[in-house]
């Protein structure tokens, strides 16, 4: 016999807590009934009656299963390219500690929600480069991330066409023979100074390649740390502030049939992010037989209920007078 939920202690306890009040009730009953003639035997039955039907709700309530039986299980995989922007805004603490470090935490917590999707990563500035291509292996994928910094690119800049079109060209060249949903995470302030985005955000819904937008920031804006200082704003002399931008990133999501999620003053969407992409239907990753037994708890519980509708409509004479 199998059990659904085979908690012992709560079994035990449960049991504990049966005897004590039992225990309570003859007590009670037997310093009520001491100057009358007590049917030991009857009261006996009764005892016997009740502890019955209490193991059978015992047995009901762990999900007794009887019998094995195979099934296939088909797990579905998706594949999602991470675009992370590491300008120098990315430092921006308007999000705190920074808009960067808020990203890391969340991705390292968003990667595990899909442990049998292949997911790669993608840096970008003014340039996009390779982190990490589609993989299984999620450790790797956390090392990359703890690596991020502005440092790792060159910063002249954003250009979120950069990073579609390497995540487009890369699911263009997979050689996988797997029929799976694709789509890109892509995490940015929204700052872009890049050209042809609005085609390659078209070449995307064409090849039904969604992209997820996660804007960080606010409409507020911070100064940008970088040393001892700040960035100074070269056209005016005065310390820059980056704000969230989403107009772009919103665009990318709309066009492809994607969504749009921030982490901002005003929202926290992380979770809103995971939800959405979840949803997608993937294609069949993977196939395993796995032991699968029902549940026959019912005949246990319906036996409990007629032993406790009977001891409530017939009840036994503890007591003679």
């Amino acid at each position: 016999m199998i059990w659904a939920y085979p908690d012992i202690r709560l079994t035990l306890l449960l049991a504990g807590v049966f005897v004590l009040l039992y225990l309570l009730y003859l007590t009670r009953f037997w310093a009520i009934n001491r100057k009358l003639k007590v049917e030991k035997q009857r009261l006996f039955t009764k005892l016997i009656i009740r502890s019955a039907y209490f193991i059978l709700f015992l047995i009901a309530f762990a999900g007794p299963s009887i019998g094995n039986s195979f099934k296939e299980v088909k797990e579905e995989g998706k594949d999602i390219f991470i675009a992370v922007d590491l300008s120098q805004s990315m430092n921006a603490t308007d999000i705190g500690p920074s808009r960067l470090q808020r990203i890391k935490f969340e991705l390292k917590n968003l990667i595990k929600s899909f442990p049998s999707d292949r997911i790669g990563l993608i840096i970008f500035s003014s340039e996009a480069f390779m982190q990490c291509p589609l993989t299984f292996d999620q450790a790797v994928i956390q090392l990359y991330i703890d690596g991020l910094n502005t440092g790792l690119v060159p910063n002249a800049g954003t250009d979120l066409t950069a990073p579609l079109k390497m995540a487009m060209d890369r699911f263009m060249k997979d050689e996988s023979q797997e029929v799976k949903a694709k789509s890109v995470i892509l995490i940015s302030d929204g700052e872009n100074f890049g050209d042809d985005f609005e085609s390659i955000v078209s070449e995307l819904a064409d090849n039904n390649i969604k992209v997820f937008s996660l804007g960080i920031g606010t409409q507020k804006g911070s100064q940008i740390p970088r040393g001892n200082g700040v960035i100074i704003d070269p056209g005016t002399g005065e310390p820059a502030i980056s704000k969230l931008e989403s107009q772009s990133l919103r665009l990318a999501s709309s066009e492809t049939s994607g969504e749009y999620f921030e982490i901002s003053d005003e929202a926290q969407q992380i979770g809103d992010l995971v939800s959405a992409i979840d949803r997608l239907e993937g294609g069949v990753a993977n196939t395993r037989m796995v032991e699968a037994s029902s549940n026959k708890y019912f005949y246990f519980l319906l036996a409990a209920l007629g032993l406790a509708l009977l001891d409530m409509i017939l009840p036994i004479k503890t007591i003679k007078l």
